[in-house]
């Protein structure tokens, strides 16, 4: 037990402690939410979803999909997924975390290589290795440092999966799709894409930055998660069916999870199909960024938009002043970026006004000044 206490009282005395929040924000103008379309609040939506599939929906699966009968939901879920991105398949995860988990977990064996970017997600680190794989990071969007990776050690492999976000979740800049593409043909690797932050919100169908970028066809996987700009719960990813069929039999994180269930999956399709007509919500929502980019006087590459403080202590203290202005805006801390660079992340969304967030030009000020 002593070793659990020192552990914590370590992080508190480096203001590095996470605590789940327990105060209401009832009342406070959100701007931790990824809910980026405004699906989740979305009152319409929800009415003309309940009486278009006015069924008895089952509110649990109750078993795995390898053990259950037949569900037509993810079945007709991940159908439609697939059509969509005109892949072979895709297959539902619980989560974007099971996803990322339990496909690099799964495909990658003792003779391949896992090359991410150095800001890759947690989910995709511990997929990799949890892989028998061997796990190399090259420098944020640095596709120099890549093909000096590939270059040395792709003749050593017998599969070379290069994985990237395309948006990337804590600094909201944006991967070059197009040249990832180049590099994976050239040196015939497997291209991995999360789009996590993408999804509903790039693209003319809000299919994500590979669609927006006409190269989807070229990304050997595609994932996707459905609890953000589709106000869902759960994740995908689209592939060839040899990807697939290899999943479903060597995925632990699919093959020992309980299935989603099928009301939630009912929800998914429904909004997967709504959420490709969103065009002003995608349009508000870009304007939106420019807008409050140039409010902070910053440069906007999406909807994400990081405001840099630097220490622990300076983060959780601003995060407080604006919470007593009216503003709920979380501190992003080590580790989930880098030390010294913690920060205010600012997550908008189609429905906000330019004109509610400007007081934060003057609250911000206070800050980088200090």
């Amino acid at each position: 037990m002593d070793r659990y206490i020192r552990e914590l009282q370590l992080l508190k005395a480096k203001s590095n402690d996470r605590v789940l929040p327990t105060e209401e924000t009832l009342g406070l103008y959100d701007l931790c939410s990824n809910d980026y379309l405004g699906i989740n609040t979305h009152v319409k939506l929800r009415e003309e979803f309940l009486e278009k599939y006015n069924e008895n929906f089952e509110f649990s699966a109750s078993s795995s999909r390898l053990l259950s009968k037949s569900l037509k939901q993810h079945l007709n879920l991940e159908q439609q997924i697939a059509h969509s991105y005109q892949m072979e398949s895709a297959l539902v995860f619980n989560s974007g975390y099971h996803a990322n988990m339990g496909v690099l977990s799964a495909l990658p064996g003792k003779k391949d290589l896992i090359v991410a970017d150095k800001f890759i997600h947690a989910s995709v680190i511990d997929g990799a290795k949890l892989s028998q794989a061997d796990f190399i990071r090259y420098k944020h969007l640095d596709y120099i440092h890549l093909e000096q990776i590939l270059k040395r050690y792709r003749s050593c492999y017998e599969h070379v999966f290069i994985i990237s976000e395309s948006v990337f979740s804590m600094d909201g800049d944006v991967a070059d799709l197009i040249r990832l593409v180049d590099i994976k043909e050239r040196y015939d690797c497997l291209l991995y894409i999360d789009e996590a932050h993408a999804l509903g919100v790039r693209g003319a169908r809000g299919l994500g930055c590979a669609e927006e970028l006409a190269c989807a066809s070229e990304v050997d996987f595609i994932v996707g998660t459905m609890g953000k700009a589709m106000a869902s719960v759960g994740a995908f990813v689209a592939c060839k069916q040899i990807f697939k069929d290899f999943l479903i039999n060597h995925s632990r994180a699919f093959i020992f999870s309980t299935a989603l269930p099928p009301i939630n999956m009912a929800w998914s399709s429904f909004v997967f199909e709504k959420m490709q007509d969103m065009t002003k919500e995608r349009e508000d929502l870009k304007c939106l960024s420019v807008q409050f980019s140039d409010l902070l006087n910053t440069t906007s590459h999406s909807h994400i938009i990081p405001f840099i403080i630097g220490s622990n202590e300076d983060a959780i203290s601003k995060s407080l002043q604006l919470k007593q202005h009216g503003y709920h805006v979380l501190p992003i801390r080590y580790p989930t970026v880098p030390q010294g660079r913690a920060r205010l992340r600012f997550s908008l969304c189609a429905h906000m006004l330019i004109d509610d967030l400007k007081p934060l030009q003057q609250l911000l000020r206070s800050a980088s000044d200090d």
